[in-house]
């Protein structure tokens, strides 16, 4: 091996970035200009560089207008939109900035004709970036909501089924909304499964979930809803566009980027490199700590019996895990990465030879400034000689605490594109 495992496991992160930046995928999948008028709209955390890329590989000549919303400091750094307008706006939770953008947005499509080209721009985070509330319901419901899903520790596919029948733009009601101008969307997928129906809420595609099961989830994760939205969900005013739905004809969809993708990427750096790399699975989901656990347990035994596989090697892993969050007690800084690491340090307890990287493609793990962070078998010896409690920090979700003081934490600052949760383990 050339490279020193730290450097070797930065090389597989940012290989899988690279490999699902816009400006790499997106240009390849344009139509020709329509007849009539090309509307962009979207949302999303990679919202700004898809824009930026559409707008450099449009014709000159054609025309080119619209409005796409991307999270706060996600535009790309020195790019000024001169056909495109891009607004930024709060994630995890909505701020009236996105709300005010959103009715704007919606508003665009008024008047389209079939002669018409609607351009999606969709990507991880489009769920509260593009937050219009169902009628009845205000802002401040919809925080709260999210608020209480975030910290529930529900699966995206449970949490993004919420959001869309609370919503009034998403969960294919904003294609619905374009009918009958054509419908492009161009999507890069951060969830498990890939199913555009989930990323973003899937606000361009019709949704097979229904009031009912908003209920259910409701009920399981003991979230409570405003009066207006259980009167919406138990008369079904609040359902959304199915599968069939007229308005919906002719729509299409292109994956640009995948965690498999990018998971694909990483190996075949991890191989240039002269090791084995195996990709568990993109789909991981599931506790975070608890998903560390595993991970460690698996390169134990490649470590100790070369079981199931032969070392040295990477294994790598994507998904979306959860932090779940008891509201009555105090949190501090951490994100779904970082509570893996910790979880996984604790169950290798120094492993010799085995060193990790967790992070969140889109730059950001939680709310804080980190991707994520790096493991190394001297970690819980370094943090223990500083006098810091693993184990408490790991019960008090604050997992980046743990690894800030060692200068490990991962800080690339926003990467422009979002394939979701990364884990790699070099086994040596």
């Amino acid at each position: 091996m050339s490279l020193d495992p730290r450097a070797l496991l930065r090389q597989l992160f940012d290989a899988a970035v690279a490999s699902a930046l816009p400006g790499r995928v997106l240009a390849a999948h344009l139509p020709p200009p329509p007849a009539g008028r090309t509307l962009v709209i979207g949302a999303g955390k990679a919202g700004g560089a898809m824009a930026q890329a559409l707008e450099a590989a449009w014709p000159a000549d054609a025309p080119l207008s619209g409005l796409v919303i991307t999270r706060y400091g996600h535009v790309p750094t020195g790019w000024r939109p001169r056909r495109l307008e891009v607004v930024e706006a709060a994630h995890p939770v909505p701020d009236a900035q996105g709300l005010a953008a959103s009715e704007r947005l919606l508003a665009l499509t008024r008047g389209l004709t079939a002669q018409d080209l609607v351009i999606c721009l969709i990507s991880g985070g489009g769920s509260a970036l593009l937050s219009l509330p169902a009628p009845g319901l205000t802002l401040a419901d919809k925080q709260a909501v999210n608020r209480a899903l975030l910290a529930s520790g529900a699966a995206i596919g449970e949490m993004n089924c919420v959001r869309k029948h609370l919503s009034a733009i998403k969960g294919g009601r904003l294609a619905a909304a374009c009918a009958p101008a054509q419908v492009l969307t161009l999507t890069i997928s951060d969830v498990p499964g890939d199913d555009p129906a989930i990323i973003a809420s899937g606000p361009t595609v019709a949704d097979p979930t229904t009031c009912a099961d908003t209920l259910a989830i409701c009920r399981r994760y003991r979230i409570e809803l405003p009066p207006a939205a259980l009167a919406g969900l138990n008369s079904g005013a609040f359902e959304t566009p199915k599968p069939g739905d007229p308005r919906l004809d002719g729509h299409r969809l292109v994956m640009l980027s995948t965690p498999q993708k990018s998971l694909e990427a990483a190996a075949a750096t991890a191989r240039a490199h002269g090791l084995p790399a195996h990709i568990l699975s993109d789909e991981i989901e599931g506790e975070s700590r608890v998903v560390g656990g595993v991970h460690a347990a698996l390169a134990r035994a490649v470590a100790r019996r070369g079981e199931p596989f032969a070392k040295p090697c990477v294994i790598l892993s994507g998904g979306e895990t959860t932090v779940t969050v008891d509201s009555t007690r105090p949190t501090g800084q951490g994100g779904r990465a970082t509570e893996f690491l910790l979880g996984c340090a604790l169950a290798l307890q120094g492993e010799p030879g085995v060193h990790a990287l967790a992070a969140d493609t889109d730059g950001i793990d939680g709310v804080g400034p980190h991707a994520g962070a790096l493991l190394t078998p001297t970690s819980l010896a370094r943090a223990r000689a500083l006098g810091l409690n693993p184990q408490a920090l790991l019960d008090a979700h604050d997992s980046a605490s743990f690894f800030q003081p060692l200068g490990d934490l991962l800080v690339p600052g926003p990467t422009f594109t979002n394939v979701n949760d990364f884990r790699a383990l070099l086994i040596t």
